[in-house]
């Protein structure tokens, strides 16, 4: 399983970046997702259970089904895969957030991801730090951006 992880500082109040994370029906606008099915929400109407479509590239379509863990306070949310299917086999993160300032939030992304059995060691692991970078620009422009 390759692991990756990265860090951002978002120029937003921590409640912000936690509205646009848990807004995974938004997902295909802006996080390179193409199409994403809320299954199943638990206590105050959180998604706790999650599919997603995705196109990894080079590799193909992918789908999985996330299982999403929150933290109190907002302080973090980590997901597992219950299932998947394609390019993708097992997924395994996490956010964390450290609200530093009033209105700036540190936004740690953490990733573990199984990749098919045919894919190269170097597409995974620069697969991995790529998805992390990515994920963490768009995340910083949605939250900035409103």
């Amino acid at each position: 399983m390759e692991h990756a992880e990265g860090t951002i500082v978002i120029d937003a109040p921590l409640d912000d970046v936690v509205d646009v994370i848990e807004d995974y029906a938004s997902y295909p606008e802006w996080a390179e997702v193409r199409r994403v099915e809320i299954r199943e929400r638990g206590e105050g109407g959180r998604p706790t259970e999650v599919a997603f479509e995705v196109d990894v590239p080079v590799l193909g379509k992918a789908s999985y089904t996330l299982r999403y863990r929150y933290a109190p306070g907002g302080e973090a949310i980590s997901w597992d895969s219950i299932e998947a299917h394609g390019a993708v086999r097992e997924i395994r993160g996490e956010y964390l957030l450290d609200e530093h300032e009033p209105d700036a939030t540190t936004v740690t992304y953490r990733l573990a991801v199984e990749l098919g059995p045919l894919v190269p060691g170097f597409l995974r692991t620069e697969g991995a730090k790529r998805v992390i970078e990515n994920a963490l620009e768009r995340l910083k422009r949605r939250v900035e951006m409103g």
